[in-house]
């Protein structure tokens, strides 16, 4: 595989912003990107940075009565922390307020403005101090600032502008012409519509008599630059723009500048265009990402309803708060938070699913093989499956990394992980090790699953890169999962003789507790469900024989499964009883996803009357065992033939 470049960004964070969900997702987003593709083997840098100049840092700085500098140096570190503690690893951390940045701006300014780019001229119009963005009448709703919502006074002032409505037509041509320049489509199309309006001049100016803390204007020293047009430099200043020239010829045109859709705007149209004043050529990609909702409506510290990343990964840990991330929202789209999702999602994809693979793995492999990994032949056709779909996988990887969507790329892993949990009822390797004459059957099956549990760490690794380890670490492999390239993941590399080391569960269940309620949830008490009785008498629980007989018990085999509309917890199966088919509903769905059950065999209750439930019908219950921290079905221990009566 040759080696490429790649160099991502995420927007520089205003320094005076709590850190939360919003900056968290963006930054974890590009940093498992730059892990995908140090994974593909190419040279990454990967920036981001704080944005610390502004009317609002000087009036708080204010307030505090500090130096605007000392404010910001101080506010900083919330975010550089943050990025430590989530694992983030940037190549570069940029401030605005670095000289290496500052020097650059101004620079440019002069440039520009020799080139006859700017001109003063003076301007009336609304201003929003909150977001430090003019206005013009019609842009306003309701009187106040259309994006934010919030006040704006009118100001009369003389000010420099920048020749951005001259590169109208041009934008619209490169935007059509470039159909990655903006995504998603959604928001490529968006942009266009924005355009199909005149495009003005942008005011990059702010008096010192209003405003002190920002970069002055070379070219006028009663002036600051205006926010937005000083931040966005920070994606070439960074690499060398002027003072590095074979460095920044290295990484420019950056691959992608990865937002939210609320910066939009400015990064698509203010952006293009100071590039085209410049001479510079164009990101390949702007990517802009939706926004995290809760009760339907976007974060907002007025609303009181701002998630806190710091929380979250404290409490259920690092990683997998990343993994919620990565694998929740679809780029692009929004998607709305709930504690309750993510720890269905949690116990569902990573203790279910794969927690419970690496568990049967590396049991089996010390239980039947006294835990040394066998040699068997790659061509065996026991592993065929497997050895499909992991190439399979590996393609549709590759495949979706310039799409930059990373809830795919987790779903095709999980697709591998799923059907290694299938393979592992298919071959039942407990019966297999009953029988002498099964055992190079029984290798190679043992085998197939440490090589997929092999590859699924290193596929895993730039999503949750500590648990990724914990996990290579039981499988008994050498060194670190951040060295291996996707080149070494060819079928059949597990080492033989390798010893694995089952150790505590990597994604250990979470009891969920709400804490309105202050008790653990559980899954409703509803047909479908085998549960503990609690709060009664021993002997209230004794029945007689007689009474036992009467209960039909079956094998049945899960032929489909779907989530019952508007109830969380239910899951509606189709089952066959071998001479029959049924459809049963089970309130199984916050422990197992629908891809878990298809093709499983389970224990049901063929005799209870047929009953509604959320106005499905279901027709019989199956049996599982409550652990008190989440469900284990019932199943027989091979393959019997649906129907078999249980006895």
């Amino acid at each position: 595989m040759s080696v490429g470049s790649f160099y991502i960004t995420t927007p520089i964070y205003y320094v005076n912003d709590e850190p939360h969900l919003g900056h968290a997702y963006t930054t974890v987003m590009a940093d498992v990107l730059s892990r995908y593709h140090r994974l593909q083997g190419d040279d990454v840098f990967f920036l981001t940075g704080t944005d610390e100049h502004g009317q609002k840092v000087e009036q708080a700085a204010k307030a505090r009565e500090m130096t605007p500098q000392a404010h910001a140096d101080e506010m900083v570190v919330r975010f550089q922390a943050l990025w430590d503690r989530l694992n983030i690893s940037h190549d570069d951390f940029i401030r605005t307020t670095e000289p290496r940045h500052t020097k650059i701006v101004q620079d440019i300014l002069q440039r520009i403005y020799d080139a006859g780019e700017i001109y003063e001229d003076e301007y009336e119009g609304w201003y929003s101090v909150h977001d430090e963005r003019f206005w013009t009448e019609k842009d306003l709703v309701d009187g106040k600032d259309p994006l934010s919502g919030r006040e704006v006074v009118q100001i009369v002032e003389r000010n420099y502008f920048f020749r951005m409505g001259k590169y109208q037509d041009w934008l619209i041509d490169h935007i059509e012409r470039h159909p990655d320049f903006i995504r998603p489509e959604t928001r490529r199309n968006e942009i266009l519509g924005f355009l199909k309006q005149p495009l003005g001049d942008l005011c990059i100016s702010r008096p010192k008599s209003r405003l002190t803390w920002g970069v002055e204007m070379p070219f006028d020293s009663d002036y600051v630059t205006y926010v937005w047009f000083d931040a966005l430099i920070n994606y070439i200043s960074a690499p060398g723009f002027l003072t590095d020239t074979d460095r920044f010829n290295g990484w420019w045109p950056a691959s992608c500048h990865l937002i939210g859709k609320d910066i939009l705007t400015t990064h698509c149209v203010y952006w293009p265009t100071m590039l085209k004043a410049m001479g510079v050529a164009m990101p390949e990609t702007i990517m802009g990402h939706g926004w995290w909702m809760v009760d339907e409506q976007k974060m907002s510290k007025s609303l009181g309803n701002v998630i806190k990343p710091l929380d979250l990964a404290d409490k259920y840990g690092v990683d997998p708060f990343r993994y919620f991330l990565a694998r929740d929202m679809v780029l692009g789209q929004d998607s709305s938070f709930s504690e309750t999702g993510f720890v269905t999602r949690y116990n569902s994809e990573l203790a279910n699913d794969l927690g419970n693979l690496l568990n049967r793995t590396v049991v089996m492999a010390d239980r039947y093989l006294d835990g040394i990994a066998p040699a068997v032949g790659a061509e065996s056709v026991t592993m065929q499956s497997l050895k499909e779909t992991a190439a399979e996988t590996r393609k549709m990887v590759e495949a979706l990394l310039p799409k930059l969507d990373t809830s795919r790329i987790l779903e095709a892993i999980w697709g591998l992980i799923r059907e290694a949990n299938r393979y592992v009822e298919t071959q039942a390797p407990w019966a297999l090790a009953k029988v002498p004459e099964k055992r190079k059957e029984l290798e190679e099956t043992i085998f197939a699953l440490l090589e997929v549990m092999r590859q699924v760490a290193v596929w895993i690794f730039p999503v949750m890169p500590e648990r990724s380890q914990a996990l290579w670490d039981q499988l008994g492999l050498e060194g670190n999962v951040a060295d291996t390239r996707i080149d070494d993941l060819s079928w059949g590399g597990f080492p033989v003789g390798t010893r694995v080391a089952p150790g505590d569960p990597v994604f250990p269940r979470i009891e969920y507790v709400d804490v309105e309620a202050n008790e653990p949830e559980t899954v409703e008490k509803e047909p479908g469900v085998a549960e503990e009785e609690s709060g009664a008498e021993e002997n209230q629980n004794v029945i007689t024989f007689d009474d036992f007989q009467n209960v039909e018990l079956k094998v049945a085999k899960v032929l489909e499964a779907e989530k019952v509309e508007g109830a969380d917890r239910l899951l509606k199966l189709q089952i066959t009883l071998g001479d029959e088919d049924r459809q049963i509903v089970a309130g199984v769905a916050q422990h197992y996803s629908p891809e878990d059950l298809v093709g499983r065999q389970i224990v049901v209750v063929a005799n209870l009357a047929p009953s509604k439930i959320r106005g499905v019908e279901s027709q019989g219950m199956l049996l599982a065992a409550s652990t008190g921290e989440g469900l284990a079905l019932l199943s027989p221990d091979s393959d019997v033939q649906p129907g078999t009566r249980v006895s």
